[in-house]
């Protein structure tokens, strides 16, 4: 998953007070993927990244998207689902 290599695996600072956690079968059917504060797993998700119609749609919301980083999540994401697996380096 590239949001796991790029933004985590990889200890991009803009990222660094975060981790990843996968909801790949939850409840509602719909595979996902939330951040969370690093040093508080069980915290309320800063960010949720959800696939729907067989993954064409992805739905990206919560707090991060208000801040300076959600132009940088948006760009990501776009640029993924755009089949560009690529990392970028701008904050």
């Amino acid at each position: 998953m590239a949001a796991h290599k790029c933004w985590i695996a990889s200890k991009d600072p803009a990222f660094r007070s975060y981790q990843m956690a996968n909801e790949l079968n939850n409840f509602g059917g719909t595979p996902r993927f939330l951040l969370v504060p690093a040093k508080h797993y069980g915290g309320k998700p800063l960010l949720v990244v959800q696939a729907t119609g067989n993954s064409s749609r992805v739905d990206v919301f919560g707090p991060l998207m208000s801040e300076t980083l959600g132009s940088r999540i948006s760009a990501d994401i776009t640029r993924w689902q755009g089949g560009n697996p690529s990392c970028s380096t701008a904050a």
